[in-house]
């Protein structure tokens, strides 16, 4: 059962108040802590997640490039009824350094042998996919700062409710030994 809290107070907890305990102060002090840690914390964990993701697929767009490729066999059928939009086969082609390279790539269905197709390659001549254009690179980059801005703010935030039930309990706990030494002084006596 919640305790009875009254009408809220707008900073309360440094108001002058002779029933004002150190409890209270402290959890002023916890709040304000992790207030600012969570809403800090969060926006820049944001921000620099979001920062670190747009420069990398930027770099990614500005290296990586398309190489036209051969396929060394017959691009398989697609298994399922509906048809697939690509299917795995073998390709060959060449790296920067001149050296024929081999791997698999997604290629239409039942491509023939010799046929050439796109595939795209890193720096050192490694398949690689289809790097993300400047919208899609925008959009995962603000997906990725927002769940890093919430995951980073939810540390302080889980703490201060930890911190705030602990001192709410040692506050309840205050209570019942205040109200053992005078209860007993309030019961009726026969005389």
């Amino acid at each position: 059962m919640a305790a009875f809290r009254g009408p809220k107070v707008w900073l309360w907890r440094w108001r002058r108040n002779p029933l004002r305990r150190r409890s209270d102060r402290l959890e002023g002090w916890v709040v304000l802590t992790v207030w600012a840690l969570t809403v800090f914390g969060g926006v820049v964990a944001g921000l620099l997640s979001a920062d670190s993701v747009e420069a990398g697929l930027a770099r990614q767009r500005a290296e990586w490039r398309p190489v036209t490729a051969t396929l060394t066999q017959d691009a398989p059928q697609p298994a399922d009824a509906n048809g697939a939009d690509r299917v795995w086969s073998k390709v060959r082609w060449s790296a920067p350094d001149g050296s024929a390279r081999d791997g698999q790539a997604r290629v239409e269905p039942a491509s023939a042998e010799g046929t050439s197709v796109t595939v795209w390659t890193d720096t050192e001549g490694r398949l690689v996919t289809q790097p993300a254009s400047a919208s899609q690179a925008r959009l995962r980059a603000t997906l990725v700062g927002i769940l890093a801005g919430v995951c980073v703010a939810a540390v302080p935030y889980v703490g201060g409710r930890v911190v705030r039930g602990r001192l709410e309990r040692r506050r309840l706990d205050e209570w019942d030994e205040a109200w053992e030494r005078v209860g007993p002084l309030w019961e009726r006596k026969a005389w």
